[in-house]
């Protein structure tokens, strides 16, 4: 198994960071040894969902959490900068934590780091770093990449985020 360390670097070559990249994941980046590319888009493993570990699961609940309940005011223009720039901090933080821990093998690894990769850029915007996604258009990023997730990865007892809870 390889540890998640694909980082800044990788997800840079996937095209999917703005030159603002987190600094969770820069603080990985001395981390990456892997000299293989990306891949261009999301995929299954031969018909079926990508395997996960337990970091992997806990961490994506742990985002998905962290803006389920920011919806509504998200939605209805009610977040202030200031909580934008706070939930965007959490999720980098935890997009570090999942980094640094867990376990996939290479290209289920590369996979992750196309939904990671999503997430950052989401988190850009949520920050006020990429104004022309903007603080809303990052939190769409986000939802999409959570929406995304479970199609190509068996998370056992997922929870999809939805506008409704």
């Amino acid at each position: 198994m390889r540890r998640c360390d694909r980082t800044l670097s990788t997800l840079l070559f996937a095209g999917m960071l703005s030159s603002t990249a987190a600094p969770s994941l820069a603080v990985q980046d001395s981390h990456h040894h892997h000299g293989e590319g990306a891949p261009a888009a999301l995929s299954l493993h031969d018909g079926a969902k990508w395997k996960t570990d337990e970091t992997l699961r806990r961490g994506m609940e742990t985002i998905r959490n962290l803006l389920q309940p920011q919806l509504p005011a998200i939605h209805n223009d009610r977040l202030k900068p200031n909580q934008y720039a706070g939930l965007a901090s959490q999720i980098d933080a935890e997009m570090g934590r999942i980094v640094a821990g867990c376990k996939l093998d290479k290209d289920a690894d590369a996979m992750l780091h196309l939904v990671l990769a999503e997430i950052s850029a989401g988190t850009e915007g949520l920050a006020g770093k990429n104004r022309q996604l903007g603080r809303h258009g990052g939190a769409v990023k986000i939802y999409r990449a959570l929406e995304n997730y479970p199609a190509y990865f068996d998370h056992p007892g997922w929870r999809a985020i939805s506008h409704q809870e």
